[in-house]
């Protein structure tokens, strides 16, 4: 045989027997199918959060922002002019009204309140002697009505030694929470420094501004929402306490005030908030917004279904209305009763196994949602 004939029967070779491979591997998978058509490759299922599409009663609100302010706030300052001899509060402390906050120096308004006080007994001694003498004639009318005279002068000098020497002592005038002060002991303070501020938190008034449009809808009494930064998930009831009567000529807007009750203090004066007014209450089927997935003009959510003994979940466009604190309406898409992904959303898709924990609005509980 010559070495061309050899060459070409080493490549005749070659090509039977690559073909005969693919060949194999091609019967193998198409055996594999037909004998396990539905099997699927192992999956683990992802963990994700569910909520369940429930019946809420959701608000048409209008949106606002305002700082909180105490109820009521006032100034600490001494009424009289000394040295500060006593401080017996502290920054941030609770007190009661009546409460010594500090005291001033008051030797010397101590010594003219005794003074006034022994010239009001030296008076009233005269005139009940003088009263004894006009008896016999021995004293004469006018005589009385003098030291009476006196004696009533004596009194309102007392008085007001007795009001200066108060005015030493700086007290609380309603129950609060006492601020920071730059003021120390033995300093000399005058008449009108601030020491320090007294706060009544026990409800907090915030204003804000709203549309001129809707003027006519806003009332006294209407119930607000608030919630701040600081309290994420946390929110705040309140009441609108009055309305102004005029409008803003600039931004055509008017300004409305409510109270949230603050009891334990939570709220700090100065505190930005955002406001929701409460329009109107109605119901309607709601998810958590966290649900909600949004792509341009698009909405949809990934809904559980059932595959057998598993669970997996399907995308699905829905049409959303009302939003109200965390929560917004589905006005098409969804039935009550049916499971939405919250947390993991990034992490599935349509088809994708997964295993749930159930969140309702009372609390988390784990489970398996079921159709």
């Amino acid at each position: 045989m010559t070495p061309l004939k050899q060459v070409g029967l080493m490549v005749l070779i070659a090509g039977l027997g690559l073909g005969g491979y693919y060949g194999w591997q091609h019967y193998t998978a198409e055996s594999q199918a037909a004998t396990q058509p539905n099997q699927r490759p192992e999956e683990r299922p992802v963990q994700v959060d569910l909520a369940t599409a429930e019946m809420r009663d959701l608000s048409t609100t209008v949106e606002a922002v305002g700082s909180t302010r105490a109820l009521r706030s006032v100034a600490i300052t001494p009424l009289a002019a000394g040295r500060i001899t006593a401080m017996s509060f502290e920054a941030g402390q609770q007190v009661t009204a009546g409460t010594v906050l500090f005291r001033l120096d008051d030797d010397i308004q101590r010594a003219d309140l005794a003074e006034a006080e022994a010239r009001v007994t030296d008076a009233a001694s005269r005139l009940k002697r003088a009263e004894t003498l006009q008896k016999s004639k021995t004293v004469t009318e006018a005589t009385v009505d003098q030291i009476t005279a006196e004696l009533n002068i004596a009194r309102a000098d007392r008085d007001r030694a007795a009001r200066r020497l108060r005015d030493r002592t700086v007290s609380a005038p309603f129950d609060g929470i006492v601020g920071f002060t730059d003021t120390a002991l033995g300093a000399r303070v005058e008449v009108g420094d601030v020491v320090t501020m007294l706060d009544d938190l026990s409800q907090v008034e915030i204003e804000f501004s709203l549309p001129e449009s809707f003027f006519a809808r806003i009332r006294a009494g209407m119930k607000i929402v608030a919630d701040a930064a600081a309290f994420p998930g946390r929110r705040f009831d309140g009441t609108i306490t009055s309305i102004d009567s005029r409008i803003e000529p600039v931004s055509r807007s008017f300004a409305a005030r409510a109270v949230i009750d603050n009891p334990d203090g939570t709220l700090p004066a100065g505190m930005f908030m955002h406001i929701e007014v409460v329009l109107e209450s109605t119901p309607g089927l709601a998810i958590p917004e966290a649900a909600l997935v949004v792509e341009g003009s698009r909405a949809y959510v990934f809904v559980v279904t059932v595959d057998g003994e598993a669970q997996r979940v399907e995308q699905r466009d829905v049409q959303i209305g009302r939003r109200t604190f965390g929560h917004v309406e589905i006005r098409d898409g969804l039935t009550e009763g049916d499971f939405v992904v919250t947390r993991g959303v990034q992490k599935v898709r349509s088809g994708t196994l997964i295993r749930g924990k159930v969140t309702r609005a009372d609390g988390d509980k784990d489970a398996t949602a079921s159709s």
